[in-house]
């Protein structure tokens, strides 16, 4: 295997990468928590904050170049291309902050696997329901800590499988030869309708 091919271990290290970026922050860059606040601040209530929220993150990723400022800052610690790590980066940001204005722990693990569970989109109901887990129902805080390790890790993995295959038709992706992303970035832009799927998403399992 090429060492320039994703695999869904150098997946996971992308998320956790993207994820430990979203909190803590990349410069110039608001973290996750920062942006929650904004719109829990300036709506009356969380479903209004998320919604508006949801809306502007589907503009600005349909903004042509929205993501060529951030190539110069993320460096990731596996070899992957900058547009689909920016993708990664800026979805998953996104949930976080969704997650965060439901007021949710984002250092839990458990957190931090529901938002990776999240970027899956449509197919998170069926991860979460092979995991022994009902999508859609009232998720609290409590509930959430209690998911056991084992599950954690299982959860993780068919996170891992499906991001593969969706940015690679193969279940892997082949960096060296440059193949643009399939409803990923065209012309330097996000998917906005993949991003608008991912944050009602994330609006369901962090409910």
């Amino acid at each position: 295997m090429s060492k320039n091919t994703i695999t869904q271990s150098k997946m996971m290290e992308v998320l956790d990468w993207s994820y430990e970026k979203a909190v803590n922050g990349l410069p110039g860059m608001e973290t996750a928590q920062e942006l929650a606040n904004n719109y829990l601040n300036r709506y009356n209530s969380a479903d209004e904050a998320i919604d508006k929220f949801i809306k502007w993150q589907q503009v600005k990723c349909a903004t042509s170049g929205f993501l060529t400022g951030l190539g110069g800052i993320i460096t990731l610690p596996v070899a992957i291309p900058a547009n689909i790590s920016s993708v990664i980066y800026v979805q998953t940001r996104m949930v976080a902050a969704i997650a965060h204005m439901r007021g949710f722990n984002l250092k839990d693990d458990q957190v931090r696997t529901l938002v990776y569970v999240a970027l899956t989109g449509q197919a998170a109901a069926d991860i979460l329901k092979q995991a022994g887990i009902k999508f859609g129902t009232k998720m609290s805080t409590v509930l959430i800590k209690r998911i056991p390790f084992e599950v954690i890790k299982q959860i993780n993995k068919a996170v891992g499988f499906r991001l593969v295959t969706k940015f690679g038709q193969t279940g892997v992706i082949n960096l060296g030869k440059g193949i643009p992303l399939v409803g990923g970035i065209i012309g330097g832009t996000v998917d906005a309708v993949g991003t608008s799927t991912i944050g009602k998403t994330a609006k369901r399992v962090f409910n």
